[in-house]
């Protein structure tokens, strides 16, 4: 069997579903890895031995930095991937290669992150935040209609589909009309360990989207002068910083490398989550250092964080509802052994035991079936 992996792009360093390609090329490592752009300079190095194979995009001058204002561009990239040798797909998809084309006797299993939140979900959320001029805002708006179609139609083209949660299995039948299997994604609990005493701040670690609903956290601790430390870097960064100047209380570190982030983990108070996640790797990525969760109730966060044991809720995206929960928060409530053992359910042995069985068994069905 001749396999192939396909993920959207490889151009952001790795986050949540990067995770998920590098665990799925540990376990498929003589898979090339198919994508629409792949920029080597700001992924990790181990991927430039990675068999890695990009689309007709990559030779586009100023597409990797330009790639998100190319998103009309990504299905003629994806339909023109040529998977004409491979007998099985793996797709990773957050909006694009869940439409990669297999051959028509191969069998494709997607495991989607999410249908494209800016087509579906977060449409007009998406539009209002985009910096750019009433003309240009006007073609987006006009785009996203026939993008629809587009994403829907070829949305069928693998015979399975699996997802990284509730939340996103409920998008995709919304979407897509397509049922999907659950297993949630992987959490390197090797890496992310408890280490330290827990010391007087709270930590938040995401990219600084307009969605991620950093401004909440921001303005709730500056109300209350409490410590609050942000990792994470992005397109919000500047009036984030600039909504924190008056006061002292929140320090903006960037971008930090995974080992050092595993010692902010440990060492916080609580982590907290003001966004609703598809499913969101890093409050379990906390968990398993050993520190508690302050989460909106939504999405991922409801799969991810026990109530009254390794987190606490609050029920509104505003300063007020996150002051009321840290108001009733007690970090003594919350055991570090309890916050590790929920997270170890979500490990990368856990995922592989069950992705990998899932794909053996549809592979068998497939071969039986021929």
């Amino acid at each position: 069997m001749k396999l192939a992996i396909v993920h959207d792009y490889l151009v952001q360093g790795i986050r949540g579903a990067e995770r998920v390609v590098d665990v799925l090329h540990e376990m498929y490592p003589d898979a090339p890895v198919y994508t629409i752009l792949y920029d080597p300079e700001r992924m990790e190095d181990r991927l430039r031995g990675w068999d890695i194979r990009t689309s007709l995009l990559q030779d586009v001058p100023g597409a990797l930095s330009l790639y998100k204002k190319l998103y009309f561009l990504m299905p003629v990239a994806i339909d023109y991937l040529d998977l004409s040798d491979h007998d099985m797909v793996i797709s990773s998809s957050c909006g694009w290669s869940k439409s990669a084309p297999q051959r028509d006797d191969a069998l494709h299993v997607s495991y989607v992150h999410s249908p494209a939140r800016f087509l579906w979900f977060w449409a007009q959320e998406y539009i209002d935040t985009l910096r750019v001029n009433p003309l240009a805002k006007a073609f987006v708006r006009a785009s996203i209609p026939p993008l629809r179609d587009w994403d829907r139609r070829t949305a069928q083209r693998p015979q399975h589909m699996v997802c990284n949660s509730e939340t996103t299995r409920r998008r995709i039948r919304e979407a897509w009309g397509r049922e999907a299997e659950v297993i949630h994604p992987p959490v390197n609990t090797e890496q992310f360990e408890p280490g330290g005493e827990p010391e007087d701040y709270y930590l938040v670690v995401c990219t600084l989207n307009p969605y991620k609903r950093v401004d909440v956290a921001v303005d709730a601790f500056n109300r209350l002068g409490l410590p609050l430390v942000v990792i994470g870097d992005g397109p919000e960064l500047d009036v984030l910083q600039e909504s924190a100047a008056a006061a002292d209380n929140v320090t903006f570190l960037g971008k930090v490398p995974d080992d050092e982030i595993a010692g902010w983990y440990s060492r916080c108070r609580a982590f907290v989550m003001p966004q609703e996640e598809d499913f969101g790797i890093a409050p379990l990525e906390a968990q398993a250092c050993g520190r508690p969760v302050i989460a909106y109730r939504a999405g991922g966060a409801l799969e991810t964080v026990v109530d009254g044991r390794t987190g606490i809720f609050f029920d509104a995206q505003t300063p007020e509802a996150l002051i009321q929960a840290l108001g009733r928060f007690d970090a003594d409530q919350f055991s570090p052994e309890a916050c590790r053992d929920n997270a170890l359910g979500f490990s990368i042995d856990t995922f592989k035991r069950r992705f990998g069985d899932y794909v053996q068994a549809r592979w068998e069905e497939h071969v039986a079936r021929a």
